[in-house]
């Protein structure tokens, strides 16, 4: 029913394949139009659409280390740095 087509990206100019299984997602999902933009440009769009978090800084409570993280830190809850983190996290599934 659906047969792989190559579309031309409006944003780079490139040429891209609307593969068949792209295309009944889009019909089952109701879409009426084609993709304007490659996968690259689609996802780059994206990127830039997306509000950039502010970042905070904190002390690390394991390793004393600085450490960026995506909320304000509380004086009564301990921070820790993304491999301190990993590291409890690690211990904890196991």
């Amino acid at each position: 029913m659906f047969e792989d087509r190559t579309l031309v990206c409006k944003e780079c100019g490139k040429e891209f394949v609307f593969t068949a299984g792209e295309q009944e997602f889009y019909a089952e999902k109701g879409f009426v139009n084609d993709p304007q933009r490659c996968k690259e440009c689609r996802d780059a769009r994206k990127a830039a659409s997306r509000s950039q978090r502010e970042m905070y800084t904190a002390v690390c409570a394991a390793c004393g280390k600085e450490a960026k993280v995506p909320f304000k830190p509380h004086e009564d809850r301990p921070v820790y740095c993304s491999e301190c983190f990993a590291k409890m996290k690690e211990e904890a599934d196991a």
